[in-house]
């Protein structure tokens, strides 16, 4: 299972309400006619997003089933019975950045997450156990981490999406020396 992620903001001068409003038309009309291999999206507000500048910003989860459904919904967006509300959200964004992550253990229910946690490691650094290491703690009915596969500008590259911080990443205390986590909160649009 993957997750197309698209970080974003309004464009200068578009109102946030306005904005809100065409990105939830657009989130409606995937759900109303999903392309295939569509499982769902979701828009959260993530603020202080580091890779958009430190600035306060949207994030789009799609989960889709695989590198297959990508393509079918990167089409079906801006095709028959999904372009006027791509395009109004469209042209209402501002700066943005992307990445595919992969569901590595747990639930794919972005929807219902409350927090992330955002891991990254130093470059060349190999990965350990990443069960024990991340998802300690971790109600795998309530929560997924994800693994970067794809980098489409900067981004992190393991996201812990939870109702709540798990024990095991909490504060950093069990990552390994050189990797950082920020913890940031997760409010549905």
């Amino acid at each position: 299972m993957l997750a197309y992620v698209f970080w974003h903001r309004p464009a200068d001068g578009v109102a946030p309400g306005d904005y809100d409003g065409a990105l939830r038309r657009f989130h409606r009309s995937l759900a109303a006619r999903p392309p295939g291999g569509f499982i769902g999206s979701v828009t959260l507000r993530a603020p202080g997003c580091a890779w958009l500048e430190g600035a306060d910003a949207y994030e789009d989860w799609y989960v889709i089933e695989d590198f297959a459904a990508l393509g079918v919904l990167n089409e079906a967006a801006i095709g028959r019975g999904h372009r006027s509300a791509h395009d109004g959200a469209a042209r209402r964004a501002g700066p943005g950045t992307g990445a595919i992550f992969r569901l590595l253990e747990g639930a794919p229910a972005p929807a219902d997450a409350r927090v992330a946690v955002w891991i990254d490691k130093p470059r060349g650094v190999e990965n350990p156990l990443l069960a024990p290491l991340l998802g300690d703690g971790m109600d795998a009915a309530r929560a997924g981490l994800w693994q970067r596969q794809l980098a489409l500008g900067p981004s992190p590259e393991y996201c812990l999406l939870a109702p709540e911080v798990p024990d095991g990443v909490g504060g950093g205390r069990r990552l390994a020396q050189g990797w950082t986590a920020v913890v940031s909160a997760r409010e549905r649009l």
